[in-house]
């Protein structure tokens, strides 16, 4: 198993508009081509605003062909497009990670919520 790490900006001015198209559309939309969504976050710097979510996925190929098939949905293109007229560029820049697990992942220390 690997996981997948993804920020994107998001602006201060159509955040809710951002939030309302993923949590409505493209989590609903991503889930029928398999992703895993572990969890969302909101995160802030003195920079940006960025939403940061992790998924999991059982490999590589597997991860890479569902993007590819949520990206060419044409539901999602139409959502994306209608909503960027509507309130503008809800995305600035998308930082991307793949995490594989190292040998000694076994090893890191599981949160108390883990344990229960």
């Amino acid at each position: 198993m690997i996981h997948q790490l993804r920020i994107y900006e998001i602006f201060e001015h159509n955040k809710a508009a951002f939030h309302d198209r993923f949590h409505k559309h493209a989590a609903r939309i991503m889930k029928s081509y398999g992703f895993d969504i572990i969890g969302t976050w909101e995160s802030k710097t003195s920079e940006r605003t960025e939403f940061v979510y992790l998924l999991a996925w059982p490999d590589e190929q597997t991860m890479l062909r569902a993007w590819g098939q949520f990206r060419a949905d044409e539901e999602w293109k139409k959502i994306k497009k209608l909503t960027n007229t509507q309130h503008g560029d809800l995305v600035g820049v998308i930082e991307e990670r793949t995490l594989v697990p190292t040998n000694h992942s076994s090893s890191i220390r599981r949160t108390k919520l883990d344990k229960e």
